[in-house]
């Protein structure tokens, strides 16, 4: 697959970038990318979520009423869950969500995602560049030049570069990473995925 190259003006170069079939154009896998995306969700959640159990309650332990003869049901001691102000049964404990998910399968599912992007034309390709200096005005351009300026946009670089970052980083939208730190669902989280020369070059290596 072939694409126009484009500069940060937005005007076709007259160039073309050669898009790697075995990473945009391959079978896509959806169980590979819907673990891939399950994984990173659950590596984002901090796992401390914790309610007081009937043990932890602050309350007296003693006997509300008899077993027996009272009429009424058996009931234990205050801190009970049936009981207002009482602990809660099966709460949550502060556990670990992350889980192993082995290369081969992360790797099927980055190039699925990239494939799905690229046959829903949402990939464009832009020369190397830089910016001057760290100016919001400069990414807003640079998104209305290539017609993404109200889309969610992924910038990918081939290594980081703080003017481009900073210069994004106050655009709502806009997301910047490098080639090497690409995953599933970030690709999918952006409707527009926009590279550079040199980063399609890291990405077609995958």
């Amino acid at each position: 697959m072939e694409l126009a190259i484009y500069n940060i003006k937005g005007e076709d170069t007259g160039r073309k970038a050669v898009l790697n079939d075995e990473v945009f154009a391959i079978d896509a896998n959806e169980h590979a990318v819907y673990l891939d995306v399950k994984q990173y969700l659950a590596n984002q959640r901090q796992g401390t979520h914790k309610s007081k159990e009937r043990s932890e309650v602050s309350g007296s332990t003693r006997k509300l009423h008899k077993q027996k003869g009272g009429g009424g049901s058996r009931i234990g001691d205050i801190n009970s869950p049936v009981l207002v102000g009482g602990g809660r049964v099966f709460g949550p404990r502060p556990r670990d969500y992350r889980f192993k998910l082995n290369k081969k399968m992360k790797q099927l599912a980055r190039k699925s995602a990239l494939t799905t992007k690229a046959q829903e034309n949402q990939i464009i390709i832009v020369e190397n560049f830089t910016f001057d200096n760290c100016k919001t005005k400069n990414f807003i351009n640079l998104a209305k030049n290539l017609k993404v300026a109200n889309e969610k946009v992924l910038l990918i670089l081939p290594s980081q570069n703080k003017d481009v970052y900073l210069s994004s980083r106050n655009v709502p939208g806009a997301e910047v990473t490098t080639a090497s730190d690409i995953n599933t669902y970030v690709l999918l989280n952006n409707k527009a995925i926009v590279m550079t020369e040199d980063s399609l070059e890291l990405i077609n290596k995958l």
